[in-house]
């Protein structure tokens, strides 16, 4: 899963939400296959947070080795909705002093790699970020770049796997399988609420098949009577006994953000 929270495929995935809403919501009347229902859950759970427009929100970052020592990074981050391709989204580190002015700017898309750039303050250049990097991670963070896209619906297969209940509610469990041969993952294990279609957990995989990260979500709050956003991200890895967290706060809409606003060109401006 990804931090920006994006319509995701929206055309496609309206036209599939109708077809395919029922195979979710209603009992099992259709012989649908554990893909099919895979697919219909991301589906609802991708139309409940279309049309949201923009976003942003402040940031904090934490941290952890495998000894408990921590360092505190601070960001912040906008979104900015498109109709015909995946989300803009832009952060910009604000401290410490040896990050300051370091910023990152995604293109996700439908179809094909996602553009992805880092502007480095101390050489006052902008880095982009080849598709074979993107499974390394970012800013020494135990997030990948790739985990900081936006996910579009159509680059992965899905199975239904089971439902479970944890933490007093009951989830549907989904496994996505990357069409991205270049992924640093074999598949992920994604875990929505069956309320509200929001994700509280994702288990990743490495290519080997080994539990290798899992992530955590919480602390969510409704926004504009419609989209749910959490405040905090828990990653952790299993390899490493490392762990970063991301606090959110702050989260404002209707910020009237352009695409100029997340042009390569801004990177640099971003103060």
């Amino acid at each position: 899963m990804n931090i920006f929270y994006s319509k995701n495929n929206r055309l496609r995935c309206s036209l599939l939400a109708i077809a395919l809403f029922s195979i979710v919501n209603t009992p099992t009347v259709l012989a649908e296959t554990s893909q099919e229902k895979g697919l219909a859950i991301v589906v609802e759970a991708d139309k409940r947070d279309q049309g949201f427009g923009d976003s942003s929100a402040s940031m904090e970052m934490i941290l952890t080795n495998r000894h408990g020592e921590q360092s505190i990074r601070i960001m912040r981050n906008k979104t900015l909705e498109q109709d015909n391709d995946g989300d803009k989204s832009q952060i910009v580190f604000d401290n410490p002093r040896d990050v300051k002015g370091t910023a990152f700017l995604s293109y996700t898309h439908r179809e094909g790699a996602d553009d992805q750039w880092l502007y480095l303050p101390a050489l006052k250049r902008v880095k982009r970020i080849a598709s074979s990097n993107k499974s390394g991670p970012f800013m020494g963070s135990e997030f990948a770049f790739e985990d900081i896209a936006s996910q579009e619906v159509n680059k992965y297969t899905y199975n239904y796997l089971k439902n479970e209940r944890f933490d007093g509610r009951e989830h549907y469990v989904v496994e996505f399988y990357p069409k991205d041969l270049k992924s640093g993952y074999s598949r992920q294990e994604v875990f929505f609420d069956t309320d509200e279609y929001r994700v509280w957990k994702v288990n990743y995989f490495n290519r080997g098949g080994e539990l290798l990260k899992t992530l955590s979500i919480s602390d969510f709050n409704q926004y504009l009577g419609k989209y749910w956003r959490a405040d905090t991200w828990t990653m952790i890895n299993h390899k490493t006994s490392k762990k970063t967290v991301l606090n959110f706060q702050n989260w404002k809409f209707n910020n009237n953000f352009s695409d100029r606003d997340f042009s390569r060109n801004s990177l640099s401006r971003a103060r």
